[in-house]
Formats: C-alpha cells, structure tokens, sequence
C-alpha cells in the first residue's frame, strides 16, 4: 500500500471515558466474552444500544444477540470479528457515536438507515447508501411520527431513536413493548393492511436506461410510469421518443433533473411509493444549488493551507485563509490531485496503528484528512510536542495536519461538494512559509497556545506616496514599507508571493532583482533610494511613465484548477 495512512486506521471518537483506553495487555484486563455477566456486561449492552446495534434487553448477561451486536459492530468498524469485547473493541464501542447525515451524504451508516426506515416501512427504494431525496423523505415521515421536528436530516437524536426499541412502524398506532422479550436483536415491526394486487417489482438498479435501451428493466419503467399517470404509449420494452418524453415529465414533476435518461436518482425516486408524484400531483421545485462557499488548496512545497472564497463570478479565487500544515512526509506522501468531499467528519479521531488520536477530523479522500496535531489521548492537556512542533514540514502518515484553530476552522466551515486540491508543483514562497510559522511552544506549555489575535495589516492605497522619507531596505527588514513595497511590487508583476507580509525575504529579494533587471539598474535585490525611486516613479513624478515590466516575471501561484 502506498499509505498506512489516518483513514483506514482511525476511528471515530466524540466523547471519551476514561475507562474506555484500557487495552487488552494491561494488567488485570479481561476481554468479555459468551457467558460473562455483571455491570460491565450491562454496560456494553447500554452503549450498543444507544448506537442501533442491540435490540435486546439490557440484562448485563452475556448471551446470542449481544455477541452478534458485538460482531456486527466489529464488522462495521473494521476490527477483528470475535464476538468478544476486547479492549480494542471496548475503547472503539465506548467512543462511538452516530454522526449526522443529511441530503447528499453517503456510506455505510445511510444504508443502515435505509434498511431500518424499510423495516418500519418508511422507505421503499434502493439501499443504495446514498442519501437522496427518498431517504430524506422518510426521515421526515419518520419524525413526524415520533413527534421530533420533520427537518429530514438524521440527526443524533433522530438516529438514537429510530435504532431504539421505542422507534414505530408508519403505520403503528402505538410502540411495542420489547421489555420482557429479552436477549434477543433484529426485532422487526410489520403492518397490516398490504394490497395483494400491487405489481411487485425488481427494484434493484442496474445501470443507466438511454434511448434505444430494451428489455424488462424498460418494461418496469414503462409500467411504473403508466400508473403515474406520464405514459400513455405500450408496454413495449423499447426505450425510445414515448418514454423519453414521459420520463421527463416525471422528471419534471418531481424536481429532478431534467434529462429523459434513467439514471440511479430518477429509478430511486420513481419506484419509492411514498415519494414519487403522480402527473397530477402539485410540482416539486427544483433545488436551487447551494454554491459551495470554499475551495482549498494544499500546497506541499510551503507546508501551507490557502482556503480560497468566492469571487463576483462565483469562482473560487479570493483568498480568504492561510493555515500553516504538516503533509505526509517523501516516504508517505499526501496523496496529490483534485478531490471532492463528502462531508465525513468527526469531533475526534482514533489512529489505531500509532495509538494516538487528533481532533476535528474532516474526510479528503478514502486515504487521507484535515485534522489537528496529534494528542497522546483524548485529553486537551496530552498534546504531542512534537507534531505540534514539526508543522511547516512534512510529518504525517498522508494527513493534512493543522493547528487546533485551524482543524476547527475547516470542520465547521468546509462541507461536502469542497474541492481540495493537493499540490507539489507551486513556488517556494519564503515569505509565506515565514509568515505562517507557529508560535512555539514553552516549557510550561503542554497543550497548544492561544493563537493571538493578528496585526492588522498597514493600510495601503494604490497610487498614494509611500511611507517617507526612504531607507535602503534588504534581506530580513521588516516594517510598513516593506509592505507597501511588496503591494507595490505585486501591481506591477513583480512580487509573486501569496501575500505581502511586511518583512523582507527571498521572494521580496527576487522581486526587487527582477525590477531591477527590468529597469536597467544594479542586480543587488537590495531596495536602495534609487531602486525606490523608479519603483514609485509614478506618484513621485506623475509625468513619469510607470515603469514597464520587459521580463515576464514568474506567475503567481494560484490554486490548481478544480474541475
């Protein structure tokens, strides 16, 4: 493999007993097993409970449905299938917990959710893990049954209770009473009252339906459109102008997008019962994209984070956010391209591998993440000096590993549909890298400082006299007119850094170098009064021509394209 890296080997951990770190080799542990009973039985049970696994009563005993909860949790979070509680699995059951889901989200926990939402008759459609409009739907149904807000969204509290013993069928008129059932799972609640007579279908989506597409998957889409109400033609099996048409009404009605083809989202929609629109039905409206407010860039070669925001053209190309980083290290590198994710994230995260954990964990690829430096446990006070001290060069396992304001600053800022773009190929940028170097940590210090509130930078108005009178300026100056040297320097092509930061490094040396070139002047990079002079020839002699660039100067690093 080309990483162990912090995906595959991390779980997710939101809140943390201390109990729950023991491991199987400490002294005096004991894994539970088939046949134990006691108060740490009961435990287990209560926890497994509160996460969907167990359906049982929680007896503090031992028997089938809790070894089979326990090894579908195993399953679920990739562990060793024992059956036992082990202290790998005991700190991985003790630290879980649901996340959030909403439209848009897929995984593994959406199709728990769709298979349960079917068994109590909710949801009709594909268990396909994606988490569209049929899911939402019967999320909505199913809050409004319980007496919770119908948001549609499966939050904790609405996961907890559709995983619970008290969650009702659709059409339940009152909840079942599982308490004397005892040590058993999966107990399933069915309805009265099915029509005999409604064509049963095969619902399994099997790829995309396209003019000149044949067979009985078109026949389905032709009946299920007929009773719609959108077909009038025959039930041929031909996939041509009729079904097109219809499909696209369909589409249409149930504001889907509009293409006439069959793919996975219009099959889900128009064979779930409780979310398709017949042709008479009211439309629902098309949802307005929400445009996804940031885009990120890493760029390895600065060790650095750029979060880029929106401009008037609805691109991301404003930089609104520089996060100082650790990436993988040469033997285990981030991984590089454009991806797009998908919402997962987590309030803390386990490394199984290494035994250590980190916070503000937020999804990049099925590889890698965004997330603080790494803590020896779940405690603010056990943070690792060294990745803390390793930020600006590369450290980690394949993550991208931030300062603890900054982790936070993504986890509740970046969503799913943000493009995160990985780069090796951007310019070295001294000053940058300079800028956002961490403060270091003391002696007395054993978990990250506060990060202060920054200086304001100078003001700085194009085409206005610079600070005066002029001093000759070089290699690790700093002050106003370094900045305003450095804004200067940008306007005319010059200055090629992500931001003008005030003091006077390489970038700004090969800035001043390139002007002078360009303007027949000593090579030295130093910014001398002549140098300073020609440099603000046009507000200091406003009948002077601006001096013109005859050299192409190196580009500005911008974000690689996210397409």
């Amino acid at each position: 493999m080309k990483h162990i890296t912090c995906l595959l080997f991390c779980l997710f951990v939101f809140a943390a007993p201390l109990s729950a770190y023991a491991a199987s080799d400490d002294v005096g542990y004991q894994p539970m097993q088939y046949g134990d009973s006691g108060a740490d039985v009961l435990l287990i049970q209560e926890q497994l409970q509160m996460l969907g696994y167990y359906g049982g009563k929680v007896t503090g005993n031992y028997l089938d449905g809790t070894r089979a909860a326990v090894l579908q949790f195993q399953a679920d979070y990739g562990l060793e299938q024992t059956g036992m509680v082990d202290g790998e699995t005991e700190a991985a059951i003790f630290n879980a917990d649901y996340r959030v889901l909403t439209t848009g989200d897929s995984g593994d926990d959406v199709i728990r959710i769709q298979e349960r939402l079917t068994t109590l008759d909710y949801y009709h459609g594909k268990i396909s893990g994606d988490y569209l409009e049929g899911t939402t739907f019967g999320i909505e149904k199913f809050q409004e049954k319980m007496g919770l807000a119908a948001t549609g969204t499966a939050d904790i509290q609405t996961q907890r209770l559709l995983f619970s013993n008290a969650a009702m069928s659709r059409f339940q008129e009152e909840s079942t009473d599982t308490s004397e059932l005892g040590d058993i799972n999966d107990i399933v609640i069915t309805s009265d009252g099915a029509d005999e007579k409604q064509p049963v279908y095969d619902i399994e989506y099997n790829g995309r339906l396209t003019r000149g597409s044949q067979g009985s998957r078109v026949k389905q889409v032709q009946q299920r459109l007929t009773e719609l109400g959108y077909f009038v033609g025959p039930i041929s099996g031909n996939y041509m102008n009729l079904t097109i048409a219809a499909v696209e009404a369909f589409q249409a009605n149930n504001g889907l997008t509009v293409d006439g083809i069959t793919g996975s989202q219009t099959w889900s929609a128009m064979f779930d019962a409780d979310y398709a629109l017949d042709a008479s039905a009211t439309p629902r409206p098309t949802p307005v994209p929400t445009p996804i407010p940031y885009a990120l860039t890493v760029d390895v070669k600065n060790q650095a984070v750029i979060a880029y925001g929106l401009d008037v053209n609805g691109e991301h190309t404003i930089p609104v956010r520089f996060m100082v980083c650790s990436t993988g290290t040469t033997a285990m590198p981030s991984d590089v391209g454009v991806f797009t994710m998908d919402g997962t994230k987590a309030r803390w995260a386990f490394f199984s591998l290494y035994g250590s954990y980190a916070q503000f964990w937020t999804k990049i690829n099925e590889n890698i993440a965004f997330h603080s430096v790494i803590y020896n446990e779940v405690d603010l006070h056990a943070l690792s000096r060294k990745s803390y001290n390793m930020l600006g060069s590369r450290a980690s396992h394949g993550c991208i590993r931030l300062l603890n304001h900054d982790a936070l600053w993504i986890y509740e800022n970046v969503g799913a549909g943000t493009k995160v773009t990985i780069t090796e190929d951007l310019p070295l940028d001294t000053e940058l890298r300079a800028a956002l170097n961490p403060k270091d940590l003391s002696s007395n210090w054993d978990s990250a400082p506060v990060t202060p509130v920054p200086t304001a930078s100078p003001a700085y108005q194009s085409g206005a006299i610079p600070p005066m009178p002029f001093r000759s300026m070089k290699d690790n100056s700093t002050g106003e007119d370094v900045y305003w040297l450095q804004m200067k320097l940008k306007e005319l092509g010059y200055y090629t850094g992500y931001m003008a930061t005030g003091t006077y490094l390489g970038g700004t040396v090969k800035a001043v170098k390139a002007f002078q070139k360009a303007n027949g002047l000593g090579i030295d990079g130093v910014a001398g009064i002549q140098t300073l002079n020609a440099i603000y020839a046009d507000v200091l002699n406003p009948e002077t021509p601006t001096p013109a660039v005859s050299d192409s100067p190196t580009p500005a690093p911008a974000q690689t394209p996210a397409e």
